[in-house]
């Protein structure tokens, strides 16, 4: 076993205390480290990248209990305790990147002669010192210092109240007619005789799925279109002010030309672009579905002319019960929750040839599941699975990043937190799960860097999505799921389920490409211009990209999330799948275990972590640049 051992958590009883002194010790220790830099800086330029590095290192680990700990900790007090220590770690942040005394020590460093890696960890810092706006006058550099934690304050309001905004409906049992027994089993009728279903995952997914209420499903679709309403209004039109002001300050024409700069695309032009040729290529299969559904709704309901975000989840999987034989509510007996988490570790661990060992660590609440991570025996990280879901929890699915890898000095930790039911779970969520946990696999794999900026999940964000799109392949294989998808008899789900499934799947896949080119376009939008009315924006983009019409009185962008991490960059998740179906070329669908291409995946993608270019890593793996071709085929077939 490796002597690196992970970071001791504390009790419930210690978090509010240990986590305010964890983040502010290592800000403290940053603040030090970066007055010795200054006062005394190191001889040779390795010896100034490493120094640079261990700055880096204390205000990064800090970071990653304020992000954990604000998302997760039952306790409201140290939630917004670790919000509050991350916005001192922002606001110190925000002012290193523009300290010129530090930047002057780092552009006086001469790069013949280092590593290959050094000189990317430099060329980055400088890169970043610049963005940051170190090069500004001492004006505009303090209205950025202002401005980065107003945003920090924005974002995190914006997401507190979408994670506290839960929204309910009561109604009769007899409206949940055609919902699941264990769904109803676990969902018993108040004291006045009503059912209460709230919009978090587990209640609302089930009901917009399976109830053959029409009102019920309406009922719930205005609740989930209308989380954060109207708080998150005035709190967007903020932030996106801000960042708009930011952006010029820094001389980029928006917020997206900013964004873009350091991320595959590039720029703003070639986001709208990437999002109108996704468009073009998915019209014919998106109207030809989608009259499927609609000839399907026109059986319920003879005088209907479109159909809606509230029915359509309804309608469609009819479609698949009914033309494609896959009823959800059989394919979920086969995916009890123990055994899709369990066969997860199983699979994962024997593709990329690793193990997961149970540990019985402290955590920040009784559901997280924490397992050391293997490698040839010897540990290599620790990942905590935080699975369903609790008041003030993060409210959709992500992992995030407790420690960064650093090689020979501390393991990478990841947290996996969703908010899925403790019982049968949708295929949708098995899929949900492989796909979070290739982000998980990625932090802990890339995690023996260097270099803590080339840690993990670290390359462009534009790419960031593939490693964890590929994955859910392997969720949608008989052979895989034979591992473990069995139902209460111990049958194990057959394959020619399983095919059904994917064709099932298929369906629909070019209208559900253009619904995510409308939340493409709407996150790219918001930050090319100024709005008076977000909502009527809304409405005109889905109008534009969507082949689905607007919810009256409905208020989409409140409750989407991504406005704030993504910001402009949405459409990093179609990028990504382009260039994750490409890569999933390389692998044989008829044996997805092969050692040979797997382990030249791993380590030729997962490992390098952030230490070159996302597109050098898929050459490198694929043996040639990525192309647009396989993604096109299969949005043809």
């Amino acid at each position: 076993m490796s002597e690196l051992e992970p970071q001791t958590l504390p009790t419930a009883t210690e978090a509010l205390a240990w986590v305010t002194a964890t983040c502010d010790g290592g800000l403290d220790r940053a603040r030090s480290l970066v007055e010795s830099f200054k006062a005394s800086p190191p001889t040779g330029a390795l010896a100034v990248l490493h120094a640079w590095n261990d700055i880096h290192v204390a205000l990064a680990d800090a970071a990653g209990v304020a992000g954990v700990y604000s998302e997760t900790d039952p306790s409201r007090d140290v939630r917004e305790a670790a919000e509050e220590a991350m916005q001192r770690l922002d606001a110190f942040s925000t002012g290193l990147g523009m300290d010129q005394d530090v930047f002057a020590i780092l552009d006086g460093v001469e790069p013949a002669g280092l590593s290959d890696d050094a000189q990317r960890f430099l060329e980055r810092a400088l890169r970043d010192f610049r963005r940051s706006g170190v090069d500004q006058d001492d004006v505009t550099r303090a209205r950025l210092t202002e401005l980065a934690e107003l945003e920090l304050k924005a974002s995190q309001e914006h997401s507190k109240n979408i994670r506290e905004g839960v929204r309910s409906i009561s109604v009769p049992p007899e409206a949940l007619a055609g919902m699941p027994q264990d769904w109803l089993d676990a969902h018993p009728a108040g004291d006045d005789g009503q059912v209460t279903v709230t919009t978090d995952y587990p209640d609302s997914i089930p009901l917009i799925t399976f109830c053959s209420d029409a009102s019920t499903r309406m009922a719930m679709t205005l609740e989930r279109l209308n989380v954060a309403w109207p708080a998150n209004d005035a709190v967007l039109q903020r932030l996106l002010e801000l960042r708009a002001e930011h952006a010029k300050l820094l001389g980029y024409d928006t917020w997206a030309d900013f964004d873009a700069e350091v991320k595959m695309i590039g720029n703003a032009s070639a986001i709208g672009e990437f999002i109108d040729k996704i468009t073009a290529a998915a019209a014919e299969s998106a109207q030809r579905d989608k009259a499927v559904v609609l000839r399907r709704l026109q059986q319920d309901v003879p005088d209907a002319t479109d159909i809606s975000s509230a029915d359509l989840t309804y309608y469609s999987e009819l479609v698949r019960k009914e033309q494609y034989a896959v009823d959800a509510q059989l394919v979920r007996t086969y995916f009890s929750f123990e055994k899709v988490r369990q066969g997860l570790l199983d699979v994962t661990g024997r593709l990329f040839g690793i193990s997961f060992e149970p540990v019985d660590a402290v955590t920040w609440h009784e559901d997280v599941a924490s397992y050391d991570v293997l490698r040839d025996g010897a540990r290599i990280g620790r990942i905590h699975l935080d699975l369903h879901p609790r008041d003030g929890k993060y409210k959709h699915a992500a992992q995030f990043d407790l420690r960064g890898g650093l090689r020979g000095r501390q393991l990478p930790e990841g947290v996996l937190l969703c908010n899925f039911g403790r019982g049968l779970m949708e295929h949708d969520e098995v899929v949900t799960l492989f796909h979070e946990f290739g982000h998980l696999i990625h932090h802990v794999l890339g995690g023996d860097q260097e270099f803590i900026t080339f840690s993990g999940v670290a390359t462009e964000w534009d790419f960031v999505e593939a490693p964890s799109q590929m994955l859910e392949e392997w969720a949608w294989d008989a052979d895989v799921l034979a591992t473990f998808a069995t139902n209460e008899a111990g049958e194990t789900i057959p394959a020619g389920l399983v095919a059904k499934m994917r064709r099932a799947d298929d369906f629909g896949k070019g209208f559900q490409a253009r619904t995510q080119m409308f939340y493409a376009a709407l996150s790219l939008n918001l930050h090319l211009r100024r709005y008076d009315d977000l909502t009527a924006v809304v409405q005109d983009l889905q109008a534009k990209y969507s082949v689905f019409p607007y919810v009256p009185d409905t208020h989409f962008h409140c409750a989407f999330g991504h406005l704030d991490g993504y910001s402009s960059g949405y459409y990093t998740y179609m990028w990504s799948l382009v260039i994750a179906k490409d890569m999933f070329s390389a692998f044989d669908s008829s044996d997805l275990y092969n050692a040979e291409v797997a382990g030249r995946y791993r380590d030729k993608v997962l490992v390098p972590g952030g230490s070159s270019d996302a597109a050098d890593l898929v050459a490198d793996f694929l043996g040639r640049p990525y192309t647009f071709d396989a993604y096109a085929a299969w949005l043809a077939e």
